[in-house]
C-alpha cells in the first residue's frame, strides 16, 4: 500500500507482503469462522450469521484501526509509555472488581462498558511491549548493570503477572514472561541475570501447575488424553480426530463434523482445529505459511530499524504474536496443554482482532520509518 506524497515530501511506503498476508488471515478467519459457529449461533441465537456479522464487523473495523496506526509515528508510543501501563494496570485492577469484571468457564478475564465487553489482557500485552522498548531503549548504556537492566522490568512484569494470574490466567502469565525475557535478551541484558530469573522461577511454575485440581488434570491429560475421554482429555481428543479427518485436502469448507457441537470453542480457541479438518493438511500449511510472513517480515522490520526504541517495539510486537500462534497451535495439535488463547487474526473476538491490527499498524509504521520514506 503506498500513499501519493505530496508535492516535495518523500513517499511513505508500507510492508506489501506483511499486509498481504495479515488481510489475508482476516479473510479466512472471516470464512472459517461462519463455518465453526453457524450451528451453535443458529441454536443458541436462532440465526446461524449471528458470529458471522459481528466478525465481518470487527474486521472491517480492524481494517480501519491498522490504517489509523499505521499513520501515527511510531516515536509518539514513547512519550506515552507510562499513561498507557497506568491504564493497562487500572483495566487489569477493574476486571477483579465486582460490578465491572465478568466471570466464564471459572476465570474472570472480560470487562463491561455498557454494550461494550472486551479483554483487558489484550492492551496489557501491548502496554507491556511500549514499556519495555522505552525503558529498553533509555536505559541502553546501563542495561548490563543488575539494578538497571534487569530489576526494574522484572518488577513491572511482577505486577502484571500478580493481576494476570488472579483472575486466573496462566497462559497469559507465560507468553507475558516469554516475551519480556526475550525483549531483555535481544536489548543486552546479560544472559547470567536473565538465567537467575528462570531459576527463581521454577519454584513459582511448579506451584502453579500442581496448586490447583484442574490444573494437575489438565496435565495429566494432556499426556494421555486418550485414558479421559469424557473429562479433560475430550478437547484434545475431538481436536485430533479432526485434523484426522481432514487428511491431506480436507472435507471442504462447511462440511466439517468435529464442530457440530463436539470440539467446544470451535470458532475461538480451537478453529485450528475446523481449519485442519475442513482445509485438510494443505490448508493448514498455508496458514502457518502465512503466520511464516507475518513474523518474517515483523523481525525484519525490527532488525533493520534504526531507532532502539522503533527495533524493540517491533521486536516485541513480532514476538508477542509470533507466541500467540505458537501456543493456540500447539493446544490444537495435542503438543501443549490447554490454554484458552484464541488465534490471531482468525479466531471470532472484537478485542484480540483490533489490537493485533493495531499492533500491525505500528509495526508497519516502524518499518515506513525505518526505510527513510517518512
Amino acid at each position: 500500500m503506498t500513499k501519493k506524497a505530496s508535492a516535495g515530501a518523500p513517499a511513505q511506503t508500507y510492508d506489501r507482503q506483511l499486509l498481504f498476508a495479515v488481510l489475508l488471515l482476516v479473510g479466512i478467519g472471516i470464512v472459517m469462522v461462519y463455518s465453526a459457529s453457524s450451528a451453535l449461533a443458529l441454536k443458541k441465537y436462532g440465526s446461524g450469521f449471528h458470529f458471522l456479522k459481528k466478525q465481518a464487523f470487527f474486521s472491517l473495523i480492524g481494517m480501519v484501526v491498522l490504517v489509523v496506526f499505521s499513520h501515527i509515528p511510531f516515536r509518539v508510543y514513547r512519550s506515552l509509555t507510562y499513561p498507557i501501563l497506568v491504564l493497562s494496570l487500572g483495566l487489569l485492577t477493574a476486571v477483579l472488581v465486582s460490578g465491572f469484571g465478568l466471570s466464564a468457564g471459572g476465570s474472570q478475564r472480560w470487562m463491561r462498558l455498557g454494550p461494550l465487553t472486551f479483554q483487558p489482557v489484550e492492551a496489557a500485552r501491548l502496554a507491556l511491549v511500549i514499556y519495555m522498548a522505552y525503558s529498553l531503549s533509555k536505559k541502553r548504556d546501563g542495561l548490563r548493570e543488575f539494578g538497571i537492566g534487569f530489576v526494574p522490568h522484572v518488577m513491572v512484569l511482577a505486577v502484571f503477572a500478580v493481576l494476570l494470574m488472579l483472575q486466573p490466567d496462566f497462559g497469559s502469565v507465560v507468553i507475558f514472561s516469554v516475551l519480556a525475557w526475550v525483549m531483555m535478551f535481544v536489548a543486552g541484558v546479560p544472559i547470567r541475570h536473565l538465567l537467575s530469573a528462570l531459576l527463581l522461577m521454577v519454584p513459582m511454575a511448579y506451584y502453579l501447575m500442581v496448586g490447583a485440581a484442574y490444573r494437575i488434570r489438565r496435565l495429566v491429560s494432556f499426556l494421555d488424553p486418550w485414558q479421559y475421554p469424557d473429562g479433560e482429555g475430550y478437547q484434545i481428543i475431538h481436536s485430533l480426530m479432526a485434523f484426522g479427518t481432514g487428511g491431506l485436502w480436507g472435507t471442504g469448507v462447511g462440511k466439517g463434523y468435529q464442530k457440530l457441537f463436539y470440539l467446544p470453542e470451535p470458532h475461538t480457541d480451537f478453529i485450528f482445529a475446523v481449519i485442519g479438518e475442513e482445509l485438510g493438511f494443505l490448508g493448514v500449511l498455508f496458514i502457518i505459511g502465512l503466520y511464516g510472513v507475518v513474523i518474517g517480515r515483523g523481525i525484519s522490520i525490527a532488525f533493520r530499524c534504526r531507532d532502539d526504541f522503533g527495533m524493540y517495539m517491533a521486536l516485541g510486537i513480532t514476538t508477542a504474536i509470533g507466541l500467540q500462534v505458537s501456543i493456540n497451535l500447539g493446544v490444537a495439535l495435542g503438543l501443549l496443554p490447554t490454554k484458552g488463547l484464541t488465534l490471531p487474526f482468525l479466531s471470532y473476538g472484537g478485542t484480540s482482532l483490533l489490537l493485533n491490527m493495531a499492533s500491525i499498524g505500528i509495526l508497519m509504521n516502524i518499518g515506513a520509518q525505518h526505510a527513510g520514506k517518512t
